[in-house]
């Protein structure tokens, strides 16, 4: 794999990757970064106490050739851990987050990465996200970028952000919840725009993921557990100040209407989900 920055030189980003038993995705995932037209200046890797190969993996790229630091926790603590764990270390001015089995656009950094420098006062940016199967997407425009802005209501009614598609400022203070495990990055997005104003949102797609938004790994059980994690962070925020008891419980019982629908359609086209998004690479 090769490294295609641009002679520009590289972005003062750092791409945090965790990994959990990830040695089939993650050299897909960072393909996808060395691929693209503005390099960022570090990539931390968290293997989080895999059991498969993923170290290994890791351990056989050349780290001379790629600017690649790889953490190994000696104890699986979950997506939030691993995520705070790479954040921990970063050391560039933003930090933009890659999950081990999903995938950029070429030109993902060097879009975002300049929005944000023309929004200084924009301390978090996602964009949209395409599954995997889905319809060819477009060329990204190189100016007039179509943008949108989502504020704590808006996220109240639903997440905003896919995880593979966010940039933020690393200096922020929020971090992820250790120890939660479900909509741990829905909460952290929340806090985020409730302390420092809304989220950007880039109308492009530019992350692809290789996993249906919900519902594919456990199917029902996955729903449920997701379901419980998100009453969680709603009851977080209430216990936070951040929204009182009568938006807590209109988010909570609007919560269990959207947690409903799904389980309907997973019982109609849960198994075409499970048959037509694809987990490995190709």
């Amino acid at each position: 794999m090769s490294h295609a920055a641009s002679g520009s030189g590289c972005l003062p980003v750092t791409v945090v990757i965790p990994a959990f038993n990830a040695a089939v995705t993650l050299p897909r995932a960072l393909a996808s970064v060395f691929a693209q037209t503005r390099a960022p200046a570090e990539i931390v890797v968290v293997d989080d106490a895999s059991q498969d190969h993923t170290w290994e993996v890791l351990q056989a790229l050349d780290k001379n050739a790629l600017p690649i630091r790889t953490l190994r926790l000696a104890s699986n603590g979950g997506v939030a851990a691993a995520r705070n764990a790479g954040w921990a270390v970063a050391s560039q001015d933003y930090v933009a987050f890659l999950d081990a089995d999903d995938a950029w656009h070429p030109r993902k950094l060097e879009i975002q990465y300049r929005w944000m420098v023309d929004h200084p006062q924009t301390v978090l940016c996602g964009h949209r996200c395409e599954v995997a199967g889905g319809p060819a997407a477009s060329e990204p425009p190189t100016d007039d970028l179509p943008v949108r802005h989502f504020g704590l209501g808006s996220f109240l009614v639903t997440n905003r952000l896919s995880t593979p598609t966010v940039m933020l400022r690393r200096s922020l203070d929020e971090r992820f919840a250790g120890g939660k495990r479900y909509s741990e990055d829905y909460l952290l997005w929340m806090q985020i725009v409730a302390t420092h104003g809304a989220a950007g949102y880039i109308d492009l797609p530019l992350a692809l993921l290789f996993k249906a938004r919900y519902g594919t790994s456990g199917l029902s059980g996955d729903l449920w557990r997701s379901q419980l994690g998100e009453i969680d962070t709603f009851s977080r925020l209430r216990r936070a100040g951040i929204i009182g008891i009568g938006t807590w419980l209109g988010v909570v019982a609007w919560s269990w209407v959207k947690f409903t629908r799904r389980a309907i359609y997973l019982s109609l086209f849960g198994s075409a989900l499970r048959r037509d998004v694809h987990h490995e690479p190709s």
